[in-house]
This record gives C-alpha cells, structure tokens and sequence, in this order.
C-alpha cells in the first residue's frame, strides 16, 4: 500500500488503534431497523453518528426525523469550484438471529487477527466509517478537503427504505451535486478489488393459507380437511421448476438478455466454481439451466424463500393439522422488469394454483428497480485509479447480485450519476451469524477514499 502523501500517511499511521475503538463502539449499539424492540437503540446510533461527524470536522449535522428512524446529514462546502459529491450509507443493521450460531455476541466486537466480527461490521457501518476517518484524516492534516461533500447516512435501509425518497424529495435543496457515492457494496471474490456497476432488483411478498379455525386432532380430523402446510408445500414446489426457470406466467417478459458481450465480460472474471462451492459447505452449485454460477448469481433474475412457518415446532411430535402456515419470498430481478408488474403475476399465479380447502393471501413487501450504471464517466475513472493506486492492481468491474433499491431514487430524485464503491469483503457474512471486516480493507478503504477525493477534484469536466 503507497503513501499518499507523508502528513496524511502520518496521521493515519499512528491512529490505527483509535479507529478500530471508535469503530467498535459503533458496532455496540445495536441498530437493528426492522424490528421495533430496538427503535432506541437506532436512534441511539443516529445520535453517536450525529457527534462522530462533528468530531470528524463536519458542518451542519442534522439528525432528522422522518416518523420513522432518522436521516443524519452533514456537509463540508469550502471547496470554491471543485466538484460536490453525496456520499449514501446505513448506520442500521439486520437482526442478529440466529444468536446461538455465533461464536461471540453480536454486539460485542472481537477482533481475530485481521478480522472484526460483529453485526453491521461489514454492511454497513465498515463503510461508513471509513469515509468518515478519510475526511477526518484529510482535515486534520491539510485543514480543507479536495472537494464539497454531503453526507447521507440512513436508519432504514434493512427494513425497506421507507422515509428515504420523502425525505430526498424534502431535502433536494440541500442534496445538489454533481456525482453520487453509494456505498453499501464490496469487493469481488477472492478479495479483489471492484467496482459495481449494476445491482439486481427486488420483489418481496409474504403468503399467508389458513384452514380451519386453529390447530385441529389430525386423528379425528385428518381426511377431512386441508393441511395448510401442506397446501403452502404445493404452492413453492410449483413457482420453479427442475430447471430453474420461474413458472409464473409472463415472469420472463421483460428481460433483457445478457448479450455476447456481457457473457464474455462474466467469463473473463477470475472466478472458480469448485471454490466457491467448498467455500458454502453445498455439495452442488444449482441454478437456472444455460447459464454460468456468475450469470445466475447476478444476471439473472431470481425467486427464493426466505422464511417458512406453520404447525408444531417444538421437541417431541404434536398430532395436529396447523390451523395456518406462511412464507415469506424475495425475487431478484434484472432490467427491465418491474417489482410491481412481478408481484402481481406472483399473486395471480398463486391464486389459480392454490389447492382446495384453503384460503391463500399474497401481500407486497415493497420491492425496487434493478439498475446498471455506465462506466464511461470521469468519476468511475477516478474512482477506478484511486483503487488501483492504493490495492496495486486494477478494480474489476461487477454485477451485485443484491439489491440496493434506492440507487434508482438518487438517479431520478436527485439527477445525480452514481458511483457505486465499497470495501467489504465479499465473504463477509452479511446478513448472517459472525458478520466480519477485513481490518486490512478498512484500513487501505481510507486511504483509497482519500485518492478518489482528489481524483475527482482533479478529472471533474
């Protein structure tokens, strides 16, 4: 890893050990978005994110309420005629279950040699802070930064977004600029390098089958009446077939399919399917006939159950027939299909294959656009040489299979282009017990943030 120049270097060399602390007490509060026992605990991180910017140097700091968990917004604007860049990322994080999976408490950082373990180490307070110590670094020792900065920093993005175009849409005045950081991303596998330059949209939709009216003697009443769970059964094993391929009708409609060019760009990625399968303990890597691991994993769209319930779930066997059971899905999509246009075919199909006996209800979990983002732009050019300069070797440029549906909102609410840079590792175990940061990445992150700064002070047209 190059100096950047011996004050900043300096500086960042001898406050390692303060920013692992200050990190780490970050990751104490337990800001878990989705689930209300916690709605304190986020305002509490709203709070400490709120003070860490002031700390850092930052101006006009607004912790902002939203009638859901707040927005904190700060900006830094005595650049005279350099470039203003909104940088996007979540102090909130996904509940930590399942508890006993982990190896130490969730909330309890431990570090393991170059590791940081804990929920929200890597998605997405890493991030965060990283800019945060870039520009502290960058004032400190130079007293001004390269370029005007806003900072936008959200409570809800693990529990859908709500506020967050309300409050862009309030907010426009002060949100002007003229790129976008967002990020909430990582590197590739293997711990490569990478820029994002698209994400996959989502759909999410829960379903609901009831039957009689509570749990029933499957003795007497066995033979009777329908099973939900087993009417629930029916349904998932119909939504995809053997050969991957989602069976609602019109579901493929409106895709667009990867081109030649597209393929050969996934085929040149340094990616081994016999790795990544031993690295997931799976003894087959499966997924939608004719196309590669990498292809099915980003570019293609997808339908999965997230979470299914119904009947006894205790030690021993209780004979009943559940009085209902549930599920909850997810479906990835890829440009151009519409969450709204997929969730409505999802709902009709369900309806029409729904056995007998049975009441179903499909209900919408929000959803948002799949985009793609160009990388013929002066900001992916610097962004590009500021980690090539500070990882020695050229970021490869990705699809997420993931979805980050606010991207499309900065786009069309603000006009604003977006760079899509983060430094997670890409085995990180987000969203899953023993979630961790490379120290190594945070570390060289704030170093690269600092070159992607004065990069684009220096290309902006």
């Amino acid at each position: 890893m190059a100096e950047i120049e011996t004050p900043v270097e300096s500086y960042l060399a001898a406050g390692r050990e303060r920013r692992i602390a200050t990190f780490g007490d970050f990751l104490r509060i337990p800001s878990v978005s989705a689930d209300p026992a916690f709605a304190a605990d986020v305002h509490r991180a709203a709070e400490w994110l709120g003070e860490r910017l002031r700390t850092a140097g930052l101006d006009h700091v607004d912790v902002s309420e939203t009638g859901g968990h707040p927005m904190v917004y700060a900006d830094w604007l005595g650049a005279a005629g350099a470039p203003t860049v909104v940088v996007y990322g979540h102090y909130d994080v996904q509940p930590p279950d399942p508890l006993a999976e982990w190896t130490s408490p969730p909330f309890e950082p431990a570090v393991v040699g170059h590791r940081i373990l804990a929920r929200g180490a890597s998605d997405d307070k890493s991030n965060i802070s990283i800019f945060i110590e870039a520009v502290q670094a960058l004032l400190a020792t130079r007293g001004r930064l390269p370029v005007n900065l806003r900072f936008v920093f959200e409570g809800e993005e693990e529990a859908g977004s709500e506020h967050l175009e309300e409050w862009l849409e309030a907010n426009r005045e002060r949100l002007g600029g003229d790129i976008a950081i967002i990020s909430d991303v990582g590197f590739f596998e293997g711990n490569l390098p990478a820029l994002t330059i698209a994400l996959r949209g989502i759909m999410s939709a829960e379903i609901t089958v009831t039957g009689p009216f509570q749990d029933v003697h499957s003795g007497v009443y066995g033979g009777a009446i329908a099973n939900p769970v087993n009417a629930l059964a029916t349904i998932i094993a119909a939504l995809k077939g053997p050969d991957g391929r989602i069976r609602i009708p019109g579901f493929y409609d409106d895709v667009v399919p990867l081109s030649d060019d597209d393929r050969a760009a996934y085929a040149a990625l340094p990616f081994d399917d016999d790795a990544y399968r031993e690295f997931l303990g799976v003894p087959e890597l499966v997924g939608e006939a004719g196309h590669t691991t990498l292809e099915r994993k980003s570019g293609r769209p997808t339908l999965d159950i997230n979470g299914i319930w119904g009947g006894y779930q205790g030690e021993g066997g209780k004979t009943i027939i559940p009085g209902r059971a549930g599920a909850k899905l997810t479906c990835r999509l890829v440009p151009d299909q519409d969450p709204g246009r997929i969730f409505e075919g999802l709902k009709a199909f369900i309806e029409e294959i729904a056995p007998p006996g049975v009441r179903v209800r499909v209900e919408p979990q929000g959803g948002g656009h799949p985009i793609r983002s160009s990388i013929d732009h002066w900001a992916v050019d610097a962004a590009a040489k500021a980690l090539e300069d500070t990882f020695g070797r050229p970021p490869l440029f990705i699809r997420e299979g993931g979805s980050i549906p606010f991207v499309a909102t900065f786009e069309q609410a603000l006009g604003l282009p977006v760079v899509l840079m983060g430094f997670m590792p890409p085995d990180g175990n987000f969203h899953a017990p023993n979630e961790w940061m490379d120290l190594d990445n945070f570390e060289a992150g704030i170093r690269a943030v600092i070159r992607v700064f004065d990069g684009f002070a220096a290309s902006a047209p």
